[in-house]
């Protein structure tokens, strides 16, 4: 029955298989074969658009959109420096960002790729090759199977589910590298698992004693044509990492003396794998069978054929290279992170030589010590780091666990191991950050019918029971603060549902549920304090007010307005907590609000702003009054506060204040106004300004740039006249009312 006839065993509905649409993608050439003159091309475009956006006259939209996606390409395709195709300039003079990019290159396919069909007729005329195989892993996982029938017909299952779990674990680590693989993959799959399976199979360690050494030179010499020794001198005799799929040698190059780590695949692993494969499909079918006589519509088949694409991928040495010099090409340029150097001449199927890289595991407090590294900052260059592969350009590093990285001796975090990685799509991105926002709002409404859309769950499918589920599970979880709030538990209460209802995750998601989990198992070892979703909510607030693509504006209101009537508060929060990031700019965050506040969507908002707007002004400017009619006498007797003269003298046209009495102080403070007299309007006005004035990328002479556009505006200037004409009949009803000294209205 093998691994994936466990989940058979359990009760679960009707669910459809994640559908697998193969990328096939070119390798990435190296950055030293590119053409100077495609460069030079690339760069003038680049200046071209910039043109278009900054000249001051009309421009064609739809030529400006196709010239900018021109840049991307170039960009994408290495032509171009990383980050170009941001840098373009809306016809009102600012910076227009979108970091969502579209790349040619996926993730590379391996020159041999899995074939089931091919593998079946092959192997169906070799019975000698699997039987043998076939009693190994069918023994120990009949009998383990048979315990869990037994559980399930004695209603015991759920009691003994832990303890079948970690048995399971111990049969699967003794059943060789493909199976701990696929072990290793299930450990990510709650649709297909309960929750106890899956925290002990990621338990699972992908480690082998090493194999002899002179195996491995004959694989060497084999694949690159000459003998290991009249490439490579040996620094250390034994290999320094040994796994189920190859083991690595550090290595000094003869011809230039540079030091290399040497990868060298298993003899005989493709074979192997490819064995185990055709057994574990054959009892998939089998499995398939007597699940349709149960009318469940789980297609174990099409699980076992994604994870063989998988770790055909992964046995692939030339499809790791070209994945590791995308990396490098798309990521080497972040501060404090790099990836070793591949030696393409020195590289084939089954032989992988990188540069080597000196460094210690980010889990080595001591070491980290003597680099004068903080772990903590790693692990949030980490975070960030994944965040932006994942959600920007898709391409992402699927397994950073501990061995996979490095803290250099300068202390930048490097990445190594490129077999796993995934690609997300645009579209997938986006949906993953309005599933955050989902998740925020508790509108489990619009979570289910996003999962729909998404293809998680199938079409037909009444979702009212799935939204009921989620409103059961998710809340509790969700109450904790976001320093408390943690990727595990939210993943095991998804898990829940998405076991009990047909739910099929597709292999993006998949991997995103193991990189995450990853993640915060490695942060957590090096801080038990450490949550990564507080680590990761700079970055998503960041992206949703300056991201100018017309899914993440849709997403921010979604967050931010509630039938049409602004929550201030979530506003505020993300304008606080994004300044905390290093590519935040609060200039681009108004502007992006701007762009809402004057489109047809705003109409509502700007009655509602105007209409609150003219009120907080109204009650500032009384509150204002109170105070300066309180302390009149003191005033008359020239004994202002001594900061208020320098406070209002302050006041420059770039709008603001300079120095510690402007915004970036405390105006009402420079005024002398003692914090117990201030009204909440007051408390309120001060502190968006200091969050504001105090926000990444706040300069006054760049805000001149949004208040002409505002001035420009027909709309804007609708809306200023009509809270000027309101804020002046307050006023003059006000004067009023107080020269003759009348009641205030109710």
């Amino acid at each position: 029955m093998l691994l994936l006839s466990i989940s058979s065993a359990f009760q679960r509905p009707t669910g459809s298989s994640p559908s697998r649409n193969s990328i096939r993608s070119p390798s990435a050439a190296p950055a030293g074969t590119r053409s100077r003159g495609w460069l030079k091309a690339a760069l003038s475009l680049e200046g071209d658009v910039n043109n278009a956006f900054g000249g001051g006259g009309e421009q064609d939209t739809t030529s400006m959109r196709l010239q900018r996606a021109r840049l991307r390409l170039a960009e994408a395709q290495g032509i171009i420096p990383a980050g170009s195709s941001d840098r373009y300039q809306t016809p009102g003079g600012l910076q227009r960002t979108t970091k969502v990019r579209d790349l040619t290159f996926k993730v590379a396919e391996p020159e041999v790729q899995y074939d089931p069909e091919e593998a079946e007729a092959r192997l169906w005329r070799q019975p000698v090759t699997w039987l043998k195989r076939n009693v190994d892993l069918f023994v120990p996982m009949t009998a383990f199977l048979g315990r869990v029938i037994v559980d399930i017909i004695t209603d015991e299952e759920e009691r003994h589910r832990r303890k079948r779990a970690q048995e399971l674990l111990e049969i699967i680590s003794g059943l060789g590298p493909a199976v701990i693989k696929a072990g290793q993959a299930l450990s990510s799959r709650p649709d297909l698992l309960p929750s106890e399976y899956l925290e002990e199979l990621q338990k699972l360690q992908d480690r082998l004693p090493p194999y002899p050494n002179e195996q491995a030179f004959q694989v060497v010499e084999s694949e690159l044509g000459v003998a290991f020794d009249q490439v490579f001198e040996l620094l250390e005799e034994n290999p320094i990492a040994a796994a189920s799929i190859g083991q690595v040698y550090k290595a000094k190059l003869r011809s230039t003396g540079e030091t290399v780590a040497v990868k060298v695949q298993r003899p005989r692993c493709e074979e192997i794998i490819s064995v185990d494969l055709y057994v574990l499909r054959w009892y998939a079918g089998l499995i398939n069978r007597i699940l349709s006589v149960l009318k469940r519509d789980i297609d174990v088949i099409a699980v076992i054929d994604d994870f063989g694409e998988l770790i055909y991928r992964e046995i692939d040495y030339t499809a790791e290279a070209a994945n590791a010099q995308r990396f490098v090409e798309l990521y080497g340029g972040l501060e404090d992170i790099c990836a070793p150097r591949v030696y393409t001449e020195l590289s084939t199927r089954k032989v992988l030589t990188l540069e080597w890289v000196d460094g210690v595991r980010l889990v080595d407090q001591r070491q980290l010590q003597s680099y004068r590294a903080d772990p903590t900052k790693l692990i949030d260059r980490l975070v960030q780091c994944s965040l932006r592969q994942m959600l920007e350009n898709g391409f992402f590093h699927a397994d950073p666990h501990a061995g996979n990285l490095l803290c250099t001796p300068e202390g930048k975090l490097c990445y190594l191991d490129f077999g796993m990685m995934s690609y997300v799509e645009s579209n997938q991105r986006y949906g993953i950050i309005e599933a955050v926002i989902h998740l925020v709002n508790r509108d489990f409404n619009s979570l289910a019918s996003l999962y729909q859309r998404m293809g998680f769950i199938p079409g037909d499918v009444d979702t009212q029971p799935i939204i009921t589920a989620l409103e059961d599970a998710l809340p509790e979880v969700l109450n904790a603060s976001v320093g408390e709030l943690n990727i595990k538990n939210v993943i095991n209460k998804l898990g829940d549902v998405m076991y009990k209802f047909p739910f099929a995750l597709p292999p993006y998601y998949i991997a995103i549920i193991r990189c995450l989990g990853v993640l915060e198992g490695l942060a957590l070892q090096v801080n038990p304090n450490s949550r990564i979703i507080n680590d990761a909510y700079p970055y998503i607030a960041s992206r949703l007010l300056t991201d100018s693509s017309p899914e993440l504006q849709a997403a921010l209101h979604k967050l931010i307005f509630k039938a049409g009537r602004p929550r201030w508060e979530r506003l505020e929060q993300l304008l606080e907590v994004a300044g905390s990031t290093s590519d935040y700019d609060v200039t681009l965050a108004m502007d992006q609000l701007l762009d809402y506040i004057l489109s047809e969507q705003g109409t509502e908002f700007r009655r509602i702003f105007a209409a609150e707007l003219v009120d907080a002004v109204d009650q500032l400017g009384a509150d204002t009054t109170s105070y300066l009619l309180k302390n009149w006498r003191t005033l008359s007797l020239g004994q202002a506060p001594p900061r208020l003269v320098p406070a209002l003298a302050g006041l420059g046209v770039g709008g603001g204040m300079q120095g510690d009495a402007g915004l970036t102080g405390d105006l009402f403070a420079s005024a002398g106004v003692a914090e117990e007299d201030m009204t909440p309007t007051m408390l309120a006005a001060r502190r968006l300004a200091r969050t504001l004035a105090q926000s990444r990328g706040f300069d006054a002479e760049r805000l001149l740039s949004l208040v002409r556009r505002l001035l420009q505006e027909p709309k804007a200037q609708d809306l200023g006249l009509g809270i000027a004409a309101d804020i002046s009949e307050r006023f003059v009803s006000r004067l009023i009312r107080s020269i003759f000294q009348l009641p205030e209205s109710v």
